[in-house]
């Protein structure tokens, strides 16, 4: 039996051996390939533990009339899943894109190692139950976590792990949509990824890798069915744009009122009264509007290939309002309503899920509900495809919440094959893209770590300077002066240090003045003025503080405001800690621009 030492010399030697025959760049190639393999697995398995646990418990429902199980399963299935979390995991797992986007920015691009599995049995078992969110967002988690650390396995730098997680964010895409191109394009889009000649082919891999093996596991054919009874023509153009304004502002909607309950579950610190506001919440709201219940996607596929209100109206089975026609659209609007709320109470009560499902579940219905008004009240008196404009709304709400109006195009084409309504899907991706940045300048997935400076974005500056950390530039051996030290002390101080600079602090270490060499060089060799003169006289107060919590955009701003080349840098106590210098920061951001940039 091999022990841990035997094991830890063989991967010594097969690193050796792969830094001597194999180049970096190709080993990059060889681990994006890997990386489509396993998340395209990982997807596969993710989907099958949902439609399992799904009809498992719900094959027995009948269609005629309310089921009151839907006031169980949704509750069972946040109590488990919170209970696996808490107890399994030990380590909060929500908001999968988030915290990409965070590792990237704040954490060298390193993501834990349970993020490989955890996401994927906590999910499974949130929306097989029930839980009105989507599997894509924790398999994007999964798939960036194996990238992040297959790379640091075989000890890549900081910038290949960054392009790994890229790879797992576009293989799990890919994957669990069989679509390759939107897999790259959320790639670069959401995470921000830096597209570069060496940066797209491992992308590419990855992505055309995992859709190769979703093909293979689960046959080539599109996601959803899709049948374009209605070519699409110039007459139609304003109603697409009028669709896509629509789907901004109920992207906008979804996202404000997200944020505005996921803040009043963050004021309760007790997981149990979490569960409870959740659990009750969900469960009614399931119980009333059976397509809330989990994904959606029977919904999706029902309005994408219902002919007419026989089939439309079957959306209400299961439910009070089953065999209520009339009530149809009313039904539908209630959705968009509260599917935000179903969302956020699966994740505030303890839930794992994302928003992937929940943009698309909620852009059909809102496309199909645009376009039956039109023509109920024949506004323009063209007629309005029910089914073509519920593919367009799918990509109109992608793009807005997601801020992402390429993945939002790419990926409904994929996912239907719909790619005859290509410029239309334009139309209305751009459109709602442009309704909903007049209000939320991040989406949904950034703006928590944009309002902390750690986002990084395509804009070079501001990202290198969020990926440079305070650490490595706060410099500590500058020695510390008191106030009430004479010149004399003072002197012997200074003969100790190699630093033209003394920070003065109090008995407390808060920091109260510095002391530069220049301000005393005229008295310093007057040895009849050593005991005449304290530190307090002649210390001057710092032209600005840098507080350690401070973002590398807000430090550099500081140092253009004072015109320093040095500052002080204190915690939240004003406790000196160090100093950074204006050269020393700008030779840290000369070698991280060049380590992000490079070919």
């Amino acid at each position: 039996m091999k022990t841990s030492d035997d094991r830890f010399g063989l991967l010594q030697r097969l690193l050796r051996w792969r830094e001597t025959h194999i180049s970096d760049k190709q080993f990059v190639l060889v681990l994006s390939f890997l990386v489509g393999i396993f998340t395209a697995l990982a997807a596969y398995l993710l989907k099958f533990l949902v439609e399992y646990i799904k009809e498992f418990l719900t094959e027995s429902f009948d269609t005629t009339r309310a089921n009151w199980l839907y006031l169980v399963y949704p509750v069972a299935g946040i109590l488990i899943t919170s209970l696996f979390i808490r107890l399994i995991v030990r380590d909060d797992i929500s908001h999968g894109v988030t915290k990409i986007l965070y590792a990237i920015s704040s954490k060298q691009s390193r993501i834990k190692r349970h993020n490989m599995w955890s996401s994927v049995c906590a999910s499974a078992i949130t929306i097989g139950f029930g839980g009105s969110v989507g599997a894509e967002a924790p398999i994007v988690l999964t798939g960036s976590a194996i990238g992040s650390n297959l790379g640091s396995i075989f000890r890549m730098d900081h910038r290949t792990l960054m392009l790994l997680v890229g790879c797992g964010a576009a293989g799990a895409v890919s994957g669990i949509f069989k679509a390759p191109i939107a897999g790259l394009v959320f790639t670069l889009e959401v995470l921000m990824i830096d597209l570069t000649m060496a940066s797209l082919l491992p992308l590419l891999i990855t992505s055309v890798t995992a859709a190769s093996v979703s093909y293979l596991l689960t046959g080539t054919e599109a996601m959803f069915q899709f049948h374009m009874d209605y070519p699409f023509n110039l007459e139609r153009i304003p109603y697409a744009i009028g669709l896509g304004i629509f789907c901004g502002l109920v992207a906008w909607y979804f996202t404000r009122s997200m944020n505005w309950i996921e803040n009043i579950f963050r004021r309760y610190s007790n997981p149990y009264v979490k569960f409870l506001i959740g659990g009750v919440m969900l469960s009614v709201l399931i119980f009333l509007f059976p397509p809330l219940y989990g994904e959606g996607y029977d919904t999706i596929t029902l309005l994408l290939n219902g002919t007419g209100p026989e089939q439309w109206n079957t959306v209400m089975n299961n439910s009070l309002f089953y065999g209520s026609s009339s009530l149809l659209i009313l039904y539908l609007f209630l959705i968009i309503l509260f599917k935000v709320f179903a969302s956020s109470a699966t994740n505030g009560g303890g839930g794992c899920g994302g928003i992937f499902a929940p943009s698309l579940f909620l852009g059909c219905i809102a496309g199909f509900v645009f376009s039956y008004l039109c023509n109920q009240f024949r506004i323009g008196g063209v007629y309005i495809p029910e089914k073509n404009f519920a593919l367009m709304g799918m990509a109109g709400l992608m793009s807005g919440v997601m801020h992402a109006p390429l993945t939002g195009v790419f990926l409904i084409a994929e996912l239907t094959g719909g790619y005859g309504l290509f410029l239309p899907l334009m139309i209305v991706s751009v459109s709602a893209y442009l309704t909903i940045i007049i209000f939320e300048p991040h989406s949904i997935y950034s703006m928590r770590l944009a309002k902390k400076g750690e986002l990084i974005t395509h804009h070079k500056d501001k990202a290198v300077l969020t990926l440079m950390n305070m650490e490595s530039i706060i410099e500590t051996d500058f020695l510390i002066v008191h106030p009430d030290m004479d010149l004399g002390m003072m002197v012997k101080t200074i003969s100790k240090s190699s630093r033209n600079l003394f920070p003065v602090t109090d008995i407390n270490e808060e920091l109260i003045g510095i002391v530069s060499l220049d301000d005393i060089r005229n008295i310093m060799f007057r040895q009849e003025l050593y005991h005449r003169f304290r530190v307090e006289g002649f210390m001057t107060p710092p032209k600005a503080r840098i507080i350690k919590t401070d973002s590398m955009e807000l430090v550099m701003k500081k140092f253009d405001e004072s015109k320093a080349w040095n500052l002080p840098v204190v915690d939240e106590d004003n406790r000196y800690i160090g100093f950074v210098s204006k050269s020393k920061m700008l030779n840290t951001y000369r070698q991280v621009l060049v380590d992000f940039s490079s070919e």
